[in-house]
């Protein structure tokens, strides 16, 4: 592919696979995108959505540990979607490429209209998302790319959560990342379509407030909700990440539900 200065070319997982992203706009996947990925711990054959995926890196990274996944992109951004085509173009992903489709489509459409946009009910074993997380009240960028992408709208967990119950099968694992502010949202939102609820916060290091959280929960189950261990991202007085945290961003760990 040829150089382009409006893109960049990223490696993720130690180079197992590449990402192309814009460059100085628009939403980056970083380490969001592989902590959410690393929540996906099934090693059947299974389909994974990813809700608003952007360049696709969360659902690149569950293609490219778990073989058996076959992936659907879903992305309402043109412009975004172009990017993870042209990821999936790339050499260093062709192992996987034939596993993942990409979708145009809006995960907030409901009913007929949400099938008819490839949403379809009852077909996804798992469901990954990372949704736009900033709020209303937050300084807007002036980058209408990156604004789309993390501009937080009213509703905005219950219609997601309303999708991912609808398109995934009676037992399926929804996996999300956000703020911590989001857990009220979360977990009302879950309401009656998910239960099994844990959530895990994440820290930069001992003794400092959380900057996410990470929540999976299970279409359809009673279970009551679970607080896990605290994932501590770096030791004292260093930027270097744990080495749980390193092996679940570079895809060689999984999260698994307890």
């Amino acid at each position: 592919m040829a150089d382009n200065p409006s893109e960049t070319i990223d490696a993720f997982h130690r180079g197992a696979f590449h990402i192309v992203q814009p460059k100085g706009r628009g939403h980056r996947s970083g380490m969001d995108a592989m902590l959410l990925a690393a929540l996906v711990a099934d090693g059947r054959k299974i389909r994974v959505a990813d809700l608003g995926a952007g360049a696709g890196a969360a659902g690149m990274a569950v293609a490219s540990r778990l073989e058996q996944a076959e992936v659907v992109l879903f992305e309402r951004s043109p412009e975004m979607a172009e990017f993870a085509r042209k990821s999936l173009e790339l050499s260093e992903n062709a192992r996987f490429a034939s596993r993942v489709a990409i979708v145009e489509a809006d995960v907030t459409l409901t009913a007929k209209a949400r099938n008819d946009a490839g949403l379809i009910d009852d077909s996804f074993h798992h469901v990954i998302m990372n949704p736009p997380f900033n709020d209303a009240s937050d300084r807007l960028t002036p980058d209408a790319l990156k604004a789309q992408a993390h501009a937080m709208t009213d509703g905005l967990f219950e219609s997601w959560v309303r999708t991912a119950g609808a398109i995934m099968i009676p037992g399926g694992q929804l996996s999300l990342i956000a703020r911590p502010q989001s857990i009220a949202e979360i977990i009302a939102a879950c309401g009656r379509r998910f239960g099994g609820i844990e959530i895990t916060s994440i820290h930069p290091r001992e003794g400092e407030n959380a900057v996410r959280i990470l929540v999976t929960a299970i279409k359809g189950s009673r279970a009551r909700l679970a607080l896990r261990a605290p994932l501590i991202m770096h030791g004292e007085g260093t930027h270097k990440f744990s080495d749980f945290v390193d092996d679940l961003n570079n895809g060689r760990a999984a999260y698994s539900r307890k």
